[in-house]
């Protein structure tokens, strides 16, 4: 990286979900864990709606921050931007937002971290084939849809793992 843009730019600290993309390890995984707290809080009072809107608007917002960022850097899809990770972990969460627990939010983490690290198909295409601000938040949109997807299978077939029944 040839620079590090600052706090200061709002944009910059919306990039980074307020510095945790700074974090000097496992960047990505600081952005999840500070996304987890807004997502329950806006789960909790607001149910699934709020938080299914909250997530659209953090990904718009978030295609806007990441060009920022990738303009002030001079690279494509740095490590310190993490605005994606909260919005694929938001997603993640999404379908039993009305029920959120403890085990759901642990889960929800677990599932959508294993899909962004490992990238299974169709989340490397989009990873590898989708530029700009675009390309960093849609791999991160699809392993929250895939986290999604498998949590919500998990709620049907196994409800106790979730502490749901």
């Amino acid at each position: 990286m040839t620079q590090r843009p600052p706090l200061s730019d709002l944009r910059i600290l919306l990039a980074t979900w307020f510095g945790s993309g700074y974090a000097p390890k496992a960047p990505g995984t600081a952005g999840s864990l500070l996304a987890l707290p807004f997502g329950w809080g806006i789960a909790h009072f607001g149910g699934q709606i709020w938080l299914g809107i909250a997530t659209v608007i953090v990904t718009l917002i978030g295609v806007w921050v990441a060009n920022a960022y990738m303009a002030q850097a001079g690279e494509h899809d740095p490590g310190p931007v993490v605005i994606d990770e909260v919005a694929g972990q938001w997603l993640a969460m999404l379908p039993l937002a009305a029920a959120i627990n403890w085990q759901i939010i642990l889960i929800a983490f677990v599932l959508f971290r294993l899909f962004d690290i490992v990238k299974p198909w169709p989340i490397s295409w989009a990873d590898k084939n989708i530029k700009g601000g675009l390309g960093v938040m849609l791999d991160d949109v699809l392993a929250g849809a895939a986290a999604a997807a498998i949590l919500y299978g998990l709620s049907v077939a196994a409800p106790s793992l979730l502490g749901l029944g």
